[in-house]
């Protein structure tokens, strides 16, 4: 049974928690393998606070809500660093911005560490670090890219059907199985929480209309890369998404995607047992992810979710573990 709860959008700042000790930063991230940005580029305040904004604007979407955008001179406020991989893509964006609102720090793992300057500018590395690799490639996942690292938010993919995106050998098959697979098996133990999102479907990939979706396997891999996942004795949280929606599904522009606006579909429905059909907004997606990273119950559970008309949690912890918890198969 899916369980629907209508509720608005707030945008809080995160506690600090009492300190915990954490291993060393790590060297390679200031070196030809990656680099951390610098504190000293005075653009990137403007550029950040615009697309922050952005988030909020188009998550509220109400005329009551009330909104604090941190200062961007104020130290991390979490014990966590969480890495995000897939981030220049339209969810995993939405991830970035949100942990940097919401003052956590981030770790990105990029094919081209360029992209994250282009969509968050210059920012103080102790908020926002960047590391190249590719999960498609295991020699690239060396162990000290998960050094201090404590929850990760996985958002890779590509389309389910050839397009220019599987240039350069990006195809399901390489993404959702295989790097999935490289992925999960370098990460370290010590983890917390692993988020992955899904897709709905991906345990009907044989039946209509499902079957038309995986012509090129898509959902199939997608299930292969759940099963490692949840065979590998790591915390997982799984969030299987409805059809994508909010922004163009080829942009990689974080202006034009925060530009897109979830309507009057901001309620939020989560499932489980894989038997909801429908779209979802790339916000509650990004939001979900965030919010399950904390919420204990969901640690190895498996969450479908739609968006549909009417107000949602937002940011809201306890509304979104209500929703979490009265999930029903």
């Amino acid at each position: 049974m899916a369980t629907k709860l209508s509720l608005t959008f707030r945008f809080p700042v995160e506690k600090s928690p009492k300190p915990r000790k954490s291993k060393p930063a790590v060297p390679q991230l200031n070196c030809c393998n990656g680099y951390g940005f610098s504190k000293n580029d005075s653009g990137f305040r403007g550029q950040l606070s615009m697309k922050v904004n952005a988030v909020q604007d188009e998550a509220i979407q109400s005329s009551n809500s009330e909104t604090t955008l941190l200062s961007q001179t104020i130290p991390p406020s979490s014990s966590k660093l969480v890495l995000v991989v897939g981030a220049t893509g339209g969810v995993g964006q939405l991830v970035v911005a949100s942990l940097l609102n919401r003052n956590i720090k981030s770790r990105l793992l990029l094919r081209d560490p360029e992209k994250a300057i282009s969509l968050f500018g210059n920012q103080d590395e102790e908020k926002l670090q960047v590391v190249k690799g590719d999960t498609r490639n295991p020699a690239d996942l060396y162990p000290s890219i998960f050094e201090g690292v404590t929850h990760v938010i996985c958002c890779t993919g590509t389309t389910a059907f050839p397009s220019k995106r599987w240039d350069g050998d990006n195809t399901p098959e390489r993404v959702d199985w295989e790097g999935v697979r490289n992925l999960v098996s370098a990460l370290p133990s010590s983890l917390k929480r692993v988020v992955i999102v899904s897709s709905v479907g991906v345990t009907k990939f044989n039946e209509l209309p499902w079957s038309i979706m995986n012509l090129f396997g898509v959902l199939k891999y997608k299930k292969k890369g759940e099963d490692f996942l949840c065979e590998s004795g790591l915390p997982f949280t799984i969030i299987r998404a409805g059809r994508l929606t909010d922004g163009p599904y080829t942009s990689y522009d974080l202006n034009t995607l925060l530009k897109a606006t979830a309507g009057q579909r901001r309620a939020v429905v989560i499932g489980q047992g894989d038997n909801l059909v429908g779209e979802v907004s790339r916000l509650v997606v990004a939001e979900a992810c965030i919010q399950a990273m904390d919420i204990e119950f969901t640690e190895g559970k498996i969450y479908e979710i739609n968006s549909v008309e009417g107000e949602g949690p937002g940011t809201d912890p306890e509304k979104w573990e209500e929703l979490f918890k009265t999930a029903r198969a």
